[in-house]
């Protein structure tokens, strides 16, 4: 189902999510349908979108009539074809490479968006990073804080920063998991991060009700991105992905991200606080 998986991850320096140019079969990213300007003229920064569910996100988007700023870690090669897909839908892409766990860094990317765009109506914090171990003893401090550091704080970091920019109307999104609800016995720092993540979701709702900007959140299950093949799951279970899901198979990323449009868009004005589950047909407390 793929090829080679890189070298697992070592605890010291955590490994990079991979290439998605390298993923065979290659993922289904590319918008089903035809655009109808749900987001004309809308700002929208993604993060984690080099690949995977975050590069169809910035696609869909596009499509959907917004400029885009693509923030990731430092696959470029990966970047820039998500790049060239955004200007092939009559977007205006915008790359900004770096580690969003750094506070330093967000700042710098929502300047550097405001500088190119000159305003932020939606923000994707959609990048994050898994390591698998089966005993919780194997689980170091560094990767601990290595893991919420991608995953969670620099959600913090990047709402903190883009906060001032964000009028009513805007829509923050942020990505969770299926790993939140069931439990996962060979992610336990990475679905404790989820769990942070939802709850972060549903208290900066309440906190920034009244301003106007909605928060939601989107909890994909077992999706076919980079994350998965290169150091988020031992290579001996990569050919049963996403196979114990009442769908039989795992999903492709332009499945999940209509459901950042829907979030990102007018479409759920009425919604905030909210959780959609894009997980093969897995039930589980909303």
């Amino acid at each position: 189902m793929t090829k080679q998986p890189r070298d697992p991850p070592t605890h010291e320096e955590p490994e990079l999510p991979g290439l998605e140019s390298e993923l065979d079969p290659q993922p289904d990213w590319k918008p089903l349908f035809p655009g109808s300007e749900r987001l004309r003229d809308k700002v929208a920064i993604v993060t984690g979108a080099d690949s995977g569910i975050g590069r169809a996100v910035a696609v869909l988007f596009a499509r959907e009539g917004a400029c885009v700023a693509i923030a990731y870690l430092n696959e470029g090669q990966d970047a820039e074809r998500t790049k060239t897909e955004v200007e092939k839908e009559g977007g205006t892409a915008m790359l900004f490479a770096g580690d969003l766990g750094s506070a330093e860094h967000c700042k710098r990317l929502i300047d550097k968006t405001i500088e190119r765009f000159g305003r932020i109506d939606v923000l994707v914090n959609n990048a994050g990073e898994q390591h698998p171990d089966e005993e919780l003893d194997n689980i170091t401090e560094a990767q601990l804080r290595r893991t919420f550091q991608t995953n969670v704080f620099s959600m913090f970091f990047l709402t903190q920063a883009a906060l001032a920019h964000l009028s009513r109307g805007a829509a923050i999104i942020n990505t969770t998991s299926v790993t939140m609800y069931e439990g996962s016995a060979g992610l336990l720092d990475y679905s404790a991060t989820k769990g942070a993540i939802t709850a972060f979701t549903r208290s900066l709702s309440q906190n920034l009700v009244d301003r106007g900007i909605r928060v939601n959140a989107v909890a994909p299950g077992p999706i076919w991105t980079p994350l998965n093949p290169f150091g988020g799951k031992p290579a001996d279970e990569i050919p049963d992905f996403g196979k114990n899901t009442p769908m039989g198979r795992p999903g492709q990323p332009n499945e999940v991200a209509p459901c950042f449009l829907f979030l990102a868009s007018d479409d759920s004005s009425y919604m905030s606080g909210q959780v959609l589950h894009p997980n093969g047909g897995v039930i589980v407390g909303s």
